[in-house]
């Protein structure tokens, strides 16, 4: 009984300690992007949808980051476990590289072709016209923010995870002063418009990326190794990295192509259907803070559990992420009811686009607990154990095989409002959730890659 009582304890002090900084940094993100969405929704439709589809751009950017980061965060935590430094720094620079290379080929793309990018998500002119403006301005954050995003994931990895917080609260408190002033022409600046929150992004990054290593360096954390340390790729190390890293990347992207195929569905139907979407979009983010932050607390401690060779205590834990984190999903999902009334009073979007967000977020709040038991079977289960392949076909299988048909039947057959559209697609996280209960039962996800 004793051991069983401490176990808990442990297993909810870790929880807390890990997850609270995550949730709040995520909290703090996902706010800071409600209310961007917000100014810029004031400016009108046009705007919101090209901002919101110019993003897109950084969306599939930032999960081809969490993909590289979450597979070596596989490596790092089980490393952690080992208390090996030198293998935490050779995978935090092997993945530092294919993020700044991802980040160069985007940052290339949206200064060169922004026009054809956003071309292949809508069809307005003005829409295209005034998102490729702010993609070229935007364009040139990508590798400061790439390079601070792929080191705080690996700083989460070692269980440092209060100064990635710290970074983003100082660096988006930046983001919503120049947001306001250069949006609005406030604080004696000329208004600028979707230029100036483009302007007010580009500078944020910098200053989070600054903060980020000034801070790991001057502190020495586990992570902030040498040149030599961070390339010191000999051995059989880069085949067994390929091997979990690639289905994550594979993962990540494939599934970021299908979100945004369903921002292109939802942009084909009309403008003021892809500004509900976008509405929908950022109350979904800041309902997940929590979420990501309990995900990513469990790919930890699953991990370091493995690391240590303590596969009872991480198969235990694993059953325990799959039962709480749905059940307190219930609870935000019974808030998300009421927040669909106060969408009036945030967003200046006009009656349809008002209407359909509604609908869209009393949609959200019934799938929303099959979402959080998903996100847990891939971030936290499947990848604390090397079971990547198995996560990749969970999340492909279900966008590509279920929500992307979905939504173009219900687009484009059946000419269903935007909000039935967003409840097809959503489809997938009810049949997931039963391919997910059905592998954590199994224990197969559960192995030892750093051995």
């Amino acid at each position: 009984m004793r051991a069983i009582t401490s176990d808990t304890k442990i297993f909810y002090a870790d929880l807390i300690r890990i997850a609270v900084p995550i949730a709040l940094q995520n909290l703090i993100l996902s706010s800071v992007n409600m209310l961007d969405t917000i100014m810029v929704g004031r400016l009108g439709a046009a705007e919101l949808a090209a901002v919101g589809l110019g993003n897109q751009i950084w969306f599939l950017l930032i999960l081809m980051l969490f993909g590289i980061s979450s597979g070596a965060g596989v490596f790092t935590a089980q490393y952690w476990g080992k208390r090996d430094l030198a293998g935490i720094r050779r995978t935090t620079g092997l993945s530092m590289a294919l993020g700044l290379s991802a980040a160069f080929v985007f940052m290339t793309a949206a200064l060169v072709v922004p026009g054809f990018l956003l071309g292949l998500y809508s069809r307005d002119a003005e829409v295209i016209a005034i998102g490729a403006d702010y993609l070229r301005l935007v364009a040139p954050s990508y590798p400061f923010a790439a390079a601070s995003f792929v080191f705080s994931m690996a700083l989460r990895g070692v269980e440092r995870v209060k100064m990635p917080l710290v970074a983003t609260v100082i660096s988006l408190t930046i983001n919503v002063i120049l947001n306001y002033a250069l949006i609005f022409g406030k604080l004696g600046i000329p208004a600028m418009g979707v230029r100036g929150a483009a302007i007010a992004t580009v500078i944020a990054r910098v200053i989070e990326a600054i903060i980020v290593f000034s801070a790991a360096y001057l502190k020495r954390m586990p992570p902030a190794g040498s040149l030599a340390e961070f390339t010191s790729w000999s051995g059989g190390f880069l085949p067994r990295f390929t091997r979990i890293v690639a289905p994550v990347v594979l993962n990540e992207v494939t599934w970021s192509l299908g979100i945004t195929t369903y921002n292109a569905i939802l942009a084909r139907v009309g403008t003021e259907a892809i500004a509900a979407f976008n509405v929908a979009s950022t109350v979904s983010q800041l309902a997940s803070v929590l979420f990501m932050g309990t995900a990513n607390a469990a790919a930890v401690m699953l991990g370091k559990r493995i690391g240590e060779g303590d596969r009872e205590t991480a198969y235990a834990w694993a059953r325990r992420f799959a039962v709480l984190a749905p059940s307190i999903g219930i609870v935000i999902s019974a808030l998300l009811i009421p927040v669909s009334s106060l969408l009036p009073w945030l967003f200046s979007l006009g009656e349809e686009p008002l209407r359909q967000a509604r609908l869209m977020v009393v949609v959200l709040a019934f799938s929303f607990p099959f979402k959080v038991f998903n996100l847990h079977i891939v971030v936290g289960v499947c990848r604390s154990g090397g079971d990547t392949r198995f996560g990749a076909f969970f999340d492909i299988f279900g966008v590509w095989g279920l929500g992307v048909p979905m939504a173009l039947i219900g687009a484009f057959v059946l000419h269903a409002e935007p909000w039935i559209v967003f409840a097809m697609l959503n489809f997938e996280e009810l049949a997931k959730s039963i391919l997910g209960f059905w592998r954590l039962s199994t224990g197969k996800w559960l192995n030892d890659i750093t051995a």
